[in-house]
């Protein structure tokens, strides 16, 4: 707004008249007098003068006539400021204290204050510890399937919270391998699980070691968690919806020179005749190894071991196939071994189950141990499990019976619980699966939560690596998170360059688009021709378990990404977690929180 005073000054003439003298000559006409201006300008907020506002004043002559002030005929500016408030009352924050969003955060501020005041930083201030590791679980993958839960439960989705996020403690790791930029599930699980980093495709060893040569293993070993959980005389457990012999699971048990060395026909020649073991192996005679490594020690071995991966256990042979066998012959094993024999024989007490209802009749309060191996390769993908042969439990299942048989030791319990198939269904180019198995995997951290005092179970949930999986687009709030980019205000599709419509999600590279409608089998994806780059979606429904997300670079499976993953904690020693860490971090927060070395030292001791 602007006010214009204008004052206009008028030049006269006077005549004076001589006494009794000649009137005088005319005088010369009187120059035309300069007009005057007074401009005035109001500033908002801000302003360099003005902090708060106000009006600024300009003044000067109209020196050339064109009937307003230019910027070089102001001689003179001052300012009336409105004045500076020295306090804030309530009315000024009336409206973030009426917003939700403000009363949230400040209520979250609040929260932790409490919880950082309650934390207990005492060395050996757990009794038990559950390391939860959702294997391919980046941070896009939660946040897709924070938003997929919550449209699933009819909330726009995107302020859902998975039972993780909620945890009062939280950091970042660095998940790269000693010789790799991005990682594999060997390398990081070992970091977690040993404090060590180390390289790609090996487990429970150090860099030092030549991966595929058996004879660089001797010496390298590292001690895992679950070794000294073991010794010190807690109770252990391993839990995953993958093969129980596969790289994650297999890091807490298990020294091999290759994470593919998972029975003695996947070994070669040359590491068989040094006297390397296969991983399942390792795994019935986890006892029998760990008491040969320390002079006089007696443990009592894995308490819980559950999850997929039969094959690898059985040997070449139809007489041996588990009543829901897949395949003519179920076993892999060429040395003519029945590993779930042995270990029968070894525990004859323990309960050996390889379906839904034999898991369900186990007393857990009354049970010594459990080897559950549940199918033949990986354990269904959870959107899918009511299609196994003979039923398979559910992950929530498995960690609920396993805590309460653990808890059965008043020393005290380690449990490994991990959710193997959310990588699966990245590999496979198929978010549906990847989404509905994170979810899943949110739900028996919440069983695990409601079943443990947190005075005295520390409970870390983490992920080995992430993927190549991106959030991508504009779409508006509560967008379906499976379907394709609809802007803010809009109700058709945006279309891309191309003149194409695109999904909110997608890969970086892999397998590439396929609609296999409602296909529940991520890995069903594989019997199809690749097709990466773009393809036209605008009448293909996104949202279906069997739509698999375009990939920008062909490739015959999805990859691994190389970026950091979230720690989440909660429990005695949980705000050790926090800042960027290197992956290692995990086991040395798990050590201090139960003090495992002094206690595995004081057991060694004579």
């Amino acid at each position: 707004m602007k006010l214009l005073t204008k004052i206009s000054i008028l030049a006269t003439s006077v005549a004076l008249a001589a006494c009794n003298g000649d009137d005088g000559q005319n005088g010369t006409d009187g120059k035309n007098g300069q007009s005057s201006f007074v401009l005035q300008t109001v500033v908002q907020p801000g302003h360099a003068v003005c902090a708060n506002g106000g009006i600024q004043i300009d003044s000067g002559l109209d020196k050339d006539g064109n009937g307003k002030l230019d910027a070089g005929e102001i001689t003179s500016t001052t300012h009336q400021c409105k004045p500076t408030k020295t306090s804030l009352s309530q009315s000024d924050l009336l409206t973030n204290a009426n917003n939700n969003w403000y009363v949230q955060s400040a209520k979250s501020v609040e929260d932790a204050k409490q919880m950082a005041l309650k934390a207990n930083n005492e060395r050996g201030g757990a009794k038990n510890v559950i390391l939860f590791v959702g294997d391919g679980m980046g941070v896009s993958t939660v946040t897709a399937a924070r938003i997929r839960d919550g449209q699933n439960k009819g909330m726009k989705g995107e302020e859902n919270n998975l039972s993780f996020d909620k945890f009062p403690f939280a950091g970042l790791a660095k998940t790269y391998n000693v010789d790799a930029q991005t990682p594999d599930s060997a390398g990081t699980m070992t970091a977690m699980i040993s404090g060590v980093k180390t390289d790609v495709g090996v487990l429970g060893v150090d860099e030092d070691i030549e991966r595929g040569n058996c004879t660089t293993v001797s010496g390298n070993e590292l001690v895992s968690a679950i070794e000294l959980a073991e010794i010190a005389g807690l109770s252990t457990g391993v839990i995953s919806t993958a093969r129980i012999t596969h790289a994650t699971p297999a890091a807490t048990y298990a020294k091999s020179a290759d994470r593919n060395w998972e029975d003695i026909s996947d070994m070669p020649d040359a590491a068989k005749t040094a006297g390397c073991k296969d991983i399942a192996d390792q795994l019935v005679n986890f006892e029998t190894n760990l008491e040969a490594r320390y002079d006089g020690l007696d443990v009592d071995g894995l308490e819980v071991v559950m999850g997929g991966g039969r094959r690898h256990f059985l040997p070449k042979d139809a007489a041996a196939n588990s009543p829901d066998a897949r395949s003519d012959i179920e076993g892999d094993r060429t040395d003519g071994r029945n590993l779930v024999n042995e270990w029968k024989a070894k525990y004859p007490n323990g309960d050996y189950v390889f379906e839904d209802d034999g898991f369900r009749a186990i007393n857990p309060e009354t049970a010594e141990r459990i080897f559950g191996l549940f199918n033949e390769s990986h354990m269904q993908y959870e959107a899918d499990r009511s299609n196994d042969v003979a039923g398979e439990p559910s992950l929530t299942d498995m960690t609920e019976k396993a805590i309460k048989l653990l808890d059965n030791n008043d020393k005290g319990y380690m449990l490994v619980v991990e959710s193997g198939r959310i990588d699966h269904g990245h590999h496979a180019g198929n978010a549906y699966n990847a989404l509905e198995d994170t979810i899943e995997f949110s739900e028996a951290i919440e069983k695990a939560v409601r079943m443990t005092n947190p005075e005295e179970t520390l409970i870390i949930v983490t992920a080995d690596h992430s993927h190549v999986f991106t959030i991508a687009g504009y779409p508006k709030r509560g967008n379906p998170i499976l379907g394709k980019v609809v802007a803010i205000g809009k109700t058709e599709p945006e279309k891309a360059a191309d003149d194409k419509p695109y999904t909110t999600l997608g890969y970086t590279n892999g397998r590439g688009f396929m609609d296999l409608g409602a296909e529940t089998d991520a890995d069903a994806g594989y019997d199809q021709d690749i097709h990466a780059g773009r393809a036209d979606l605008t009448d293909v429904d996104t949202t279906t378990p069997g739509f698999h997300q375009e990939a920008a670079v062909p490739r015959s499976s999805e990859t691994h990404a190389g970026e950091d993953v979230g720690i989440y904690a909660k429990g005695p020693s949980a705000q050790l977690v926090s800042g960027t860490n290197e992956q290692s971090i995990i086991f040395h927060v798990m050590e201090h929180a139960i003090d495992l070395i002094n206690k595995a030292e004081t057991k060694l001791k004579p």
